[in-house]
């Protein structure tokens, strides 16, 4: 592992389905566009993009394999029958001493502390009534799969991050706080 020192750091979200991830990183990288410091992280993800989804790239699973086999991803996980990674070039960023964000996962966050030499896990959560509404309103699952999700959510809980977010309320409460975290504005003792 470098010399953590010499390392930026890694800012990775995670939460349930329906927190609002996606949201809460797009109002940060919106208004972080003017920083060359700050990297928002693509995810590689054997999912098709589409309307409604995360911001990624898709792959194949036979391509997602042979990329993983020849040492293009930083970090790599597999979650909801999916397989996601975080692409090589991320370390390229931290190793010039600047932050970058990514959406995570909460079942990979050991992975992803073993891979990076500074992380901060940022866990965003919300209402699980506003959660199911959020799931609800995109359409894809049925009530009882939505039921199961946030169920699931509730059950997994604080999985090993630093620093929690409500995003229960305005998009801009959340958004300005994971602002706050990426600026080094907000300690981790919140």
């Amino acid at each position: 592992m470098p010399d953590a020192r010499l390392q930026g750091t890694l800012v990775v979200v995670v939460g349930p389905s329906g927190a609002g991830k996606d949201s809460v990183i797009g109002y940060a990288r919106e208004r972080l566009a003017d920083r060359s410091d700050v990297l928002f992280v693509r995810r590689i993800v054997t999912r098709e993009a589409t309307a409604g989804t995360e911001d990624h790239d898709s792959v194949s699973e036979a391509a997602f394999d042979e990329a993983r086999k020849a040492g293009h991803f930083a970090v790599s996980w597999q979650a909801n029958g999916l397989s996601y990674a975080l692409p090589g070039s991320t370390m390229d960023h931290l190793g010039r001493g600047g932050t970058a964000i990514a959406n995570g996962s909460r079942g990979a966050i050991e992975d992803i502390r073993a891979a990076f030499a500074n992380v901060i896990v940022v866990g965003l959560t919300a209402r699980p009534e506003i959660i199911a509404a959020r799931l609800s309103a995109r359409g894809r699952e049925t009530a009882e799969e939505i039921t199961r999700r946030v169920e699931r959510g509730l059950k997994l809980g604080a999985y090993g991050q630093d620093i929690t977010i409500d995003n229960s309320a305005e998009l801009q409460t959340a958004g300005e706080a994971l602002i706050s975290i990426i600026t080094g504005r907000l300690s981790l003792a919140s």
